[in-house]
């Protein structure tokens, strides 16, 4: 019984089911931006518009910006600034690129920090990443002034998971717009904090200076700035990896004390006071084998890439391969998800995420915590409500808004799913009976939604939701073919390798059928082996007696 429990946890997973999404489609992030945030965005970049303008006059001027400073800015920068990031990222100006601005770009576009797919989504959702280069002092001061309860000791990956988590409810209470934040974002900044930004990222202070123009500077660049941290932190590590990999043995052996720790010194090594020779070879080994990934988790974690790669090729000769198959296929769905989709991931299960942490890291972290299911009843279980599910709750325990809301005839699901959530973190933050009783019914409500997740939803949904996880949609797929990968998303996203008993039985679908033929398969050999030892067995037990019979 045990070994067919693996094999059922295996084909669950690897097949997939449930459901999720509120991120945006393929529409561009500034088509659902309040007018405000149209003049403000206009306004950071110095485009010139009307007043008064219509909100239709505002998207047109963003639309035709939009490239030239989100996914393409340098396009504006002059050839020094081209040049001087071309050397930047370690290369040479290629022959004759030098003599024309044409030639730096199309060098700068090659080596630049993101996809173009990328940046379009980036302001899709600020939060993701928008906090990413503030210090710990700020996001203390942002979680203080706005009342979001960071747990002690406050450690700046929980500070920043509780900031993420607390921007759009404060925004809320503040009576403000989220998409593209106004000056409130940066409140407990002083002028100091902002001019330390700038120059801190490379960004030239406005001149003259005013508080408006600082802030404006420092939101129009956060997005550059979080992505040269990122790069910049991607070189130092691989940098530090070429450093230790030349460090063997022999040299730590021998090194002098005083070599020890200015080797200690320069790399970042605390050295407590009094420690001796051979405790300092030890932890400049220490901090070799975790630079290296040299270390137990990372030979266990070698160790399972090999295995996978065996439960890949020969999935049907052991139980412990179905098992690792499991894991191996939750592994290959993660390493396509978009970067907001592990960071919300992550955030379902209170997994603070590093400042500057990259996609592969993200993935990373996800593949760790692959056991891990979402914690029951946060602003994630919304992820597979469809709209009609979405209205009835929100009329049943949502606010007057919220009410307000369920009952316009043209909102869509997305926008149903936002007003949810910020409900959701707003009751949460307060805690209290009323979060008790927002959980106990948000439990039950997902409880009847599981049931029929994804039923319900147009083409336009599905697309939308694979959308948010990256996944292409293959041309010419049926409702019914996107349905099925919309459920395997959704599986996954929800509980990681952990899929819940009811989903196999539930959802033996199209994808299923072939791992229940295997097992099935499996089944019948091992009945055919139990038949063919017990043939085996009486013709021994004939044979034995018919030689006593013979001796008597």
């Amino acid at each position: 019984m045990k070994s067919l429990a693996i094999l059922f946890t295996a084909l669950t997973a690897a097949s997939g089911t449930a459901a999720s999404s509120w991120f945006p489609g393929t529409k561009s992030a500034y088509n659902k931006w309040h007018e405000t945030e149209l003049e403000r965005w206009l306004s950071d970049h110095d485009v010139p518009y009307p007043t008064p303008a219509d909100r239709a006059d505002l998207e047109a001027l963003v639309d035709k910006n939009w490239d030239d400073y989100v996914v393409k800015p340098y396009i504006k920068w002059d050839t020094a600034q081209l040049s001087s990031f071309i050397q930047a990222k370690g290369k040479e100006a290629s022959a004759g690129a030098e003599e024309t601005k044409d030639g730096l770009i199309s060098q700068v576009k090659a080596n630049w920090y993101e996809t173009e797919d990328n940046a379009r989504s980036a302001w899709a959702s600020v939060k993701d990443w928008i906090f990413d280069t503030w210090t710990e002092s700020q996001l203390k001061a942002f979680c203080d002034k706005n009342n979001i309860p960071v747990p002690q000791p406050r450690h700046r990956d929980t500070l920043l998971q509780k900031a993420r988590s607390g921007y759009d409810t404060t925004a809320k209470k503040l009576g403000e717009t989220a998409a593209y934040p106004g000056n409130w974002l940066y409140t407990s900044w002083s002028e100091s904090d902002l001019k330390s930004w700038l120059d801190t990222h490379g960004f030239p202070a406005p001149q003259p200076s005013t508080r408006d123009k600082l802030v404006a500077s420092v939101r129009r660049n956060s997005r550059l700035a979080y992505l040269k941290a990122q790069d910049e932190a991607a070189s130092a590590s691989s940098s530090a990896q070429a450093a230790y990999a030349t460090l063997t043995d022999m040299i730590i052996d021998a090194w002098s004390e005083s070599q020890l720790k200015d080797f200690c010194d320069k790399n970042g090594i605390p050295v407590p006071q009094g420690t001796r020779v051979n405790e300092l070879r030890a932890l400049v080994r220490k901090q070799r084998a975790r630079i290296l990934g040299d270390t137990v988790g990372s030979s266990a974690s070698s160790a399972f890439g090999a295995a996978t790669s065996k439960a890949s090729n020969q999935f049907a000769k052991a139980t412990d391969d179905a098992s690792l198959a499991a894991q191996d296929a939750y592994n290959k769905v993660v390493g396509t998800w978009s970067e907001s989709r592990l960071k919300a991931y992550l955030d379902a299960r209170g997994i603070p995420v590093p400042q500057g942490s990259s996609v592969d890291q993200l993935r990373a972290l996800a593949r760790k915590n692959g056991h891990k299911a979402a914690t029951a009843g946060n602003a994630w279980t919304f992820d597979d409500f469809s709209r009609e599910n979405l209205q009835q709750y929100l009329r049943k325990h949502g606010d007057a808004a919220a009410k307000a809301a369920a009952e316009k005839k043209d909102a869509s699901r997305d926008e149903l799913v936002s007003v949810a959530q910020s409900g959701y973190a707003s009751v949460s933050s307060a805690g209290g009976t009323a979060y008790a009783s927002m959980t106990s019914a948000l439990a039950s409500a997902a409880d009847s939604v599981k049931k029929s997740a994804f039923d319900t939803w147009t083409d336009t949904e599905l697309k939308s939701y694979l959308d948010s996880y990256g996944v292409p949609v293959p041309q010419g797929s049926t409702t019914e073919e996107l349905k099925a990968l919309a459920r395997k998303q959704s599986t996954y996203f929800k509980y990681g390798t952990s899929s819940p008993p009811e989903t196999f039985f539930a959802k033996l679908g199209e994808s299923a059928r072939d791992g229940w033929n295997w097992v099935s398969h499996q089944l019948n050999l091992g009945g055919q082996a139990a038949k063919e030892k017990a043939i085996e067995a009486q013709t021994s037990a004939e044979a034995k007696a018919k030689k006593v019979r013979e001796e008597l």
